[in-house]
């Protein structure tokens, strides 16, 4: 029953594409359908977040679409099929996982991901990269690339011992802020808040936490008590112009207060 779920799936697509097909698909790129794979994406993390299982199934079945579209384009332009694609992973995951498919032993998730690393580095593709941070994608989000790289380099043992050595560094770095802001270098001052985001980051990735979901937590949260306030200020039949910051301030307290009752 699955085959022939996954062989309906890969007919539609193709009808979808073929001579009869719909316009829209018709004219689908490997280049044009980037922003629409980033976004499916970013929905299927959204659905997570809420918890529904029927929105996560949808999300998911929309993001699996962007994968079988450009399966199809591949095979349209005669690259590779769907198959290929398929195989392709299933060998991959054979390949890199040899303390499960074969007789690797390994005590522990560091040893698994320096397994896999080393095997990375045997692999068809892979073989032109000279340095341990080769191959992360320049285009992630900021705050998730940074924390990419910090792992690449612990990995190889470049990382602080504990803690308590990262800490002082983020104080390091917001002191060359204030520096910088006294000289009024305005391109000294990005660079050392790029160092300041890049320290907090490694705190981070030192408390497990994932840079890039905690400030889109943070903005949503942000998001939420700043549309209090609005719904606050449309009941007293004011706006934020009617009040200096410290009385906004007030507002906005009182919003968080809300919130944590």
């Amino acid at each position: 029953m699955h085959k022939e779920l996954f062989d309906r799936l890969v007919q539609i697509v193709e009808t979808l594409r073929g001579e009869n097909g719909c316009p829209w698909d018709q004219a689908q790129t490997h280049e044009t359908l980037k922003s629409d794979l980033i976004e499916e994406s970013y929905e299927v993390i959204e659905a997570i977040d809420s918890k529904d299982s029927g929105k996560l199934k949808e999300e998911l079945g929309d993001l699996l679409m962007q994968v079988m579209l450009h399966a199809q384009i591949a095979k349209d332009d005669g690259s590779f099929s769907i198959n290929e694609v398929i195989q392709s992973i299933a060998d991959k995951l054979i390949r890199r996982h040899p303390h499960v498919f074969g007789d690797v032993k390994v005590n522990d998730v560091d040893e698994v991901l320096a397994n896999w690393e080393e095997i990375k580095r045997n692999e068809v593709g892979y073989e032109d990269r000279k340095s341990v941070l080769d191959g992360i994608p320049d285009f992630l989000p900021g705050l998730h690339r940074a924390q990419k790289i910090q792992r690449r380099a612990a990995r190889v043992g470049f990382d602080w011992d504990d803690i308590s050595d990262v800490l002082p560094k983020l104080e390091e770095e917001l002191e060359e802020i204030k520096e910088c802001i006294q000289e009024g270098d305005q391109a000294e001052i990005e660079m050392e808040i790029g160092d300041l985001l890049f320290s907090v980051v490694n705190l981070c990735r030192f408390l497990n936490v994932q840079a890039e979901e905690a400030l889109r937590k943070a903005n949503r949260k942000f998001i939420g008590r700043f549309e209090k306030m609005e719904a606050e200020l449309e009941q007293r039949g004011k706006t934020f112009a009617d009040y200096d910051l410290a009385g906004l301030d007030r507002i906005w307290e009182a919003a968080k207060n809300k919130e944590s009752r």
